[in-house]
């Protein structure tokens, strides 16, 4: 039994997926969840609510045995790069150093493929940099989720994104998800895999202090061993 999960970006499409899963498991109890706007109405969500998400880390939640981060956004949306940088790093910088003083043990990160502290590129730069940061903060495990190119139905919309999404969903198709697994995951089973990751480590079945979960674990975790 996990009486309760704090997750930040339960809007987006892995974290709205997270949240739907959490919502359905039976050893969950209450689902802490940052939103910019009350959450629908369901007995076991917890909105914490503000439309400053900058005040969210004052708002963390005492008592949360797992803390689970989805959260992020995209150059277009936030206006450029460094406001991109001060949720994607920034804010969920503060968010797991607000778990940590509350006193939860066990973090979860969605991160990205790629994600390296010495690249060349900003943002696989800026997600590699924040793995390390987190990593730094010593939970007793830290569970980082890598996945590929994220397949499903966004709320808004992404030009460049949506284009390789199709053809993502395509190849799927056409080869029984053979062409499309390496480079490409399901929103659904990325969530699947990192909700199972974080759990398993709350209930002592995972000792590794950081584990890294890469695209071919996603699909093991999330498709092929996923039972509710």
């Amino acid at each position: 039994m996990v009486p309760s999960v704090a997750l930040a970006g339960s809007t987006g499409l892995i974290g709205s997926n997270i949240l739907s899963i959490l919502q359905k498991l039976p050893s969950v109890g209450t689902i802490n969840a940052f939103a910019r706007k009350e959450l629908p109405p369901d007995e076991k969500v917890k909105t914490i609510g503000s439309t400053d998400s900058g005040a969210w880390p004052g708002l963390f939640p005492a008592g949360a045995q797992l803390y689970m981060s989805a959260l992020g956004t995209t150059r277009a949306n936030a206006g450029g790069f460094d406001k991109q940088k001060k949720i994607d790093y920034d804010l969920n910088l503060e968010l797991a150093k607000a778990a940590k003083a509350a006193g939860t043990n066990i973090y979860v990160l969605i991160s990205s493929s790629g994600s390296d502290p010495k690249s060349p590129i900003g943002y696989p730069k800026m997600k590699g940099e924040l793995e390390e940061a987190v990593k730094a903060l010593n939970f007793d495990h830290t569970v980082i989720v890598r996945p590929g190119l994220i397949v499903g139905d966004r709320n808004e919309s992404r030009l460049a994104e949506g284009i390789l999404q199709s053809v993502a969903k395509f190849a799927g198709r056409f080869s029984n998800n053979k062409l499309k697994d390496f480079w490409a995951q399901d929103a659904d089973v990325i969530a699947k895999a990192a909700v199972r990751a974080g759990l398993d480590a709350v209930e002592g079945k995972d000792s590794e202090k950081v584990r890294i979960l890469t695209q071919a674990d996603i699909l093991r975790i999330g498709r092929v061993e996923w039972k509710e």
